[in-house]
């Protein structure tokens, strides 16, 4: 046996030696290939990290608000021209984070030049493209996304994208729409479940469906998503501009069909309100990084839609035709969604009275001067209203008092100073007296006729009293200094 077993060994010797070798060495080796080829297959599952969103969107639209409501800030600040941001993306199932670049184009088109560093030829199979429209203009929609939307394929035709690479991307929109209906076959119709590898997953023997009716007939080869913002502002189109449901369902039905040509999703959202921006969020990831989104379409209230794509057709949109009874599907746009006028906003504020140049009120006085005339000067407000108040109606006696010379005694007195108003204005008084009345007739021998006057030129008794009282104490004044004047020259002859 030993014979045996040493000249086995010496027969096949070099046979012998390799086998129990590989016997030992083959474990080891399946250890490591397993290690990396695991390593491999992580590296490959990781969140990629050159992914991006373009949005577009007219100023005042709310996109800042909105990206900044995804990032979770509460303070945006906003910026001009192309700004950029990211959100931060987390795999709960890879326990895996990454970032998600964000590029805000400007709405001026001033600033369109800025979008080849946003959208080129290197990312232009990583980006998702976002439509904002804002809920407090409904009337321009048209302008704004057929603007938006050209600018983009005009930008998208001038970029030197490899032929095959463009017509991958547009054949995995097209793959998105075939599979998600594929899917809602499958599954119970009423809840269209979005998945995350079933685009992939698709028999081969089966053949894939065609596309709806006027889906994709403008395919850019980029996920396009349609944000409506500011949706909170239905009540006050409700309550100022007198909208309807049927108003809002044209709105939706219109903007639904502009979605099915480019293949677009369609969310309503509220930053104000919260409504659908976590929801945004999610599918956001989802068409980006795969991530898993089980949120049926929502049609139910007005202000909260959503729409993702692949789920939509012209039959679910036709359900909206039932209630427009003033307006039809074919309608234009802005014949039953017109532009209200505008409305002028009055202002309190003060006119704002303008300077005149010095060099020329100087000029202009000259001129007066010259001609003789007295140089006049602009009437300020306050001083208009001043001598608005000084030529408000008096009494019969005031006017007496300070418009014409008074009479006295048969006298005139040109201008009555202080305190010899007071005893003109008692004194004139007693010239309203009738011509009847004791006081015409003491009146009568000292030459001064009474005037005859009506009913509105009799005197109160309130005023009758005012006035003796007035007069009486100026009487008395003059008497005081009257007695110090004769007293005073005494006291210097002493």
């Amino acid at each position: 046996m030993e014979i045996l077993n040493s000249s086995t060994t010496s027969q096949v010797n070099g046979i012998t030696a390799t086998t129990p070798r590989k016997k030992d060495i083959d474990p080891k080796e399946n250890l490591w290939s397993a290690i990396l080829s695991e390593v491999q297959t992580q590296s490959s599952t990781k969140l990629p990290s050159n992914k991006s969103v373009l949005v577009l969107g007219d100023n005042a639209s709310g996109k800042t608000t909105l990206i900044a409501k995804l990032q979770g800030v509460e303070d945006p600040k906003k910026g001009s021209g192309l700004e950029y941001a990211y959100i931060d993306v987390r795999d709960e199932y890879r326990d895996d984070v990454t970032r998600l670049g964000v590029w805000i184009l400007d709405g001026d088109p001033g600033h369109t030049n800025l979008l080849k560093y946003a959208l080129n030829e290197t990312n232009y199979a990583h980006t998702l493209v976002i439509l904002t429209l804002s809920m407090t203009t409904p009337w321009s929609w048209v302008d704004q996304l057929e603007h938006w939307i050209k600018m983009l394929d005009d930008h998208i035709a001038g970029l030197k994208i490899d032929p095959e690479e463009r017509q991958q991307c547009r054949q995995r929109l097209v793959t998105v729409w075939q599979s998600y209906c594929d899917t809602i076959d499958e599954l119970d119709p009423g809840s269209p479940i979005k998945r995350t590898n079933r685009l992939s997953s698709v028999d081969d023997d089966l053949d894939a469906l065609p596309l709806p009716e006027g889906v994709l007939t403008t395919n850019l080869g980029l996920d396009v998503v349609v944000v409506v913002t500011k949706t909170d502002y239905m009540t006050t189109l409700e309550k100022e501009l007198d909208y309807r449901d049927e108003h809002f369902d044209f709105m939706q039905q219109w903007i639904r069909r502009f979605c099915l040509v480019y293949g677009a999703s369609l969310f309503y959202t509220s930053v104000k309100e919260d409504k659908n921006c976590d929801l945004l969020y999610k599918y956001l990831t989802h068409r980006i990084y795969g991530l898993p989104f089980r949120t049926p379409a929502l049609i139910v209230e007005k202000d909260a839609v959503l729409i993702p794509a692949g789920w939509d057709n012209m039959k679910k949109i036709n359900i909206l035709y039932e209630n427009m009874q003033s307006c039809k599907p074919d309608d234009y746009y802005n014949d039953i969604i017109a532009q209200p006028p505008s409305r002028k906003t009055v202002s309190n504020r003060e006119i704002e009275v303008q300077t005149e140049e010095e060099q020329a009120f100087l000029s202009r006085q000259l001129q007066l001067l010259q001609q003789g005339q007295t140089p006049t000067r602009g009437e300020s407000p306050m001083r208009s209203q001043n001598s608005a108040s000084k030529t408000s109606p008096r009494t019969p006696g005031s006017a007496g008092a300070q418009g014409s010379p008074k009479k006295v005694d048969g006298k005139l007195n040109p201008g009555t100073p202080s305190g010899e108003g007071v005893l003109a204005n008692f004194f004139n008084s007693l010239l309203h007296k009738k011509s009847g009345s004791p006081a015409a007739a003491s009146l009568a021998g000292t030459g001064v006729s009474p005037r005859a006057t009506n009913g509105g030129d009799m005197v109160t008794a309130s005023e009758k009293i005012s006035m003796r009282t007035d007069a009486a104490m100026e009487l008395d004044r003059l008497a005081r200094s009257v007695k110090k004047d004769l007293d005073f020259p005494a006291q210097t002859d002493c």
